[in-house]
């Protein structure tokens, strides 16, 4: 299908990452051409076997999955989030162990090599700390102008912070490499907490992913078990949120934001308080969106749609 947007995805896979990269698999608008793993909710290798693991489960082991960023930019790897994501990123689930091994090429290089193959069409997905995409715009400056658009999963506009009272966590662990990300000439889509908490996956949905013929959908439904327990004291009941799906759904453009205006967001550097925080200039927006003349940044605010139902029809038919 020529019309299929070419797209690179940048993941630390944990369990929303899995059902992210599901649903990229299943989409009969996304080929997915190329992974790139870095360090965040587990370690840059460990994500990059469960990345080779799924695909090989669900038959898809063709596509190069390259080690990234284990260490970010301004400190080293701090162990992962094993209280939300499971000591091996996908729930503690073990997962039949693909032949394939990784890339030879780090995931800055995938991805600028990448740009090049897809020229002007290469979407880029970015769904973990963005260490990887400061590694490669710091080794190809020119990389944006090959580069159609950028989504990633990150930031907090107007809610707190999941894993600071500001931050949110991909942007957290490397906020320098965020500034960078947003500092450069290309166009971005950023789906903070705002809207990926809003949206949610039920037990009943598990389930159905569950009662799945295919082995491959079965193990998104028994990694997700961890990963409900976390959620439940948030929300009150066995259910998750969304983060990285959402993401999916954004740079598979299956959802029109209804509340995304293009604004100037700044990432706080520092090591005070405030590290890690996406300042959005949202002023003026009391009557509507409104967007700033020349920002290449959208903030997705709100969709009108349920993710969660679109997702699992889509996984389910894929």
């Amino acid at each position: 299908m020529p019309d299929r947007i070419p797209v690179y995805l940048d993941c630390d896979t944990g369990v929303d990452d899995s059902l992210a990269l599901a649903y990229l698999l299943a989409s009969p608008a996304v080929e997915l051409v190329g992974v790139g793993t870095v360090s965040g909710n587990t370690a840059a290798a460990q994500a990059a076997r469960n990345t080779l693991d799924l695909l090989a489960l669900a038959g898809r082991d063709g596509i190069p999955v390259a080690v990234g960023a284990h260490d970010h930019l301004d400190h080293p790897y701090d162990g992962g989030a094993p209280h939300v994501h499971g000591d091996n990123g996908i729930g503690g689930v073990v997962l039949p162990r693909a032949d394939a091994e990784p890339d030879p090429r780090t995931a800055a290089q995938l991805l600028v090599d990448l740009s090049h193959t897809y020229a002007g069409r290469l979407h880029v997905l970015a769904i973990g700390p963005l260490t990887n995409l400061a590694h490669a715009l710091a080794a190809d400056p020119s990389l944006p102008d090959r580069v159609a658009a950028v989504t990633v999963m990150g930031g907090a506009a107007l809610v707190p912070g999941n894993i600071s009272a500001v931050a949110e966590a991909n942007v957290y662990n490397d906020p320098q490499a965020a500034a960078a990300l947003l500092a450069a000439d290309w166009d971005v889509t950023l789906a903070p907490l705002d809207v990926t908490l809003e949206h949610t996956l039920s037990e009943e949905q598990r389930r159905m992913l569950l009662a799945d013929e295919r082995p491959f959908v079965r193990a998104l439904g028994s990694i997700l078990d961890h990963y409900f327990d976390f959620y439940l004291p948030l929300y009150g009941q066995r259910m998750s949120a969304l983060h990285d799906p959402l993401a999916a759904v954004l740079a598979a453009g299956a959802f029109t934001p209804t509340r995304a205006p293009r604004v100037p967001v700044v990432v706080d550097t520092g090591t005070g308080p405030g590290r890690g925080q996406t300042i959005a200039d949202l002023r003026g927006q009391r009557l509507g969106p409104r967007d700033h003349d020349g920002v290449r940044t959208r903030v997705v605010l709100a969709l009108d749609a349920p993710v969660a139902e679109h997702l699992v029809e889509v996984i389910l038919a894929g």
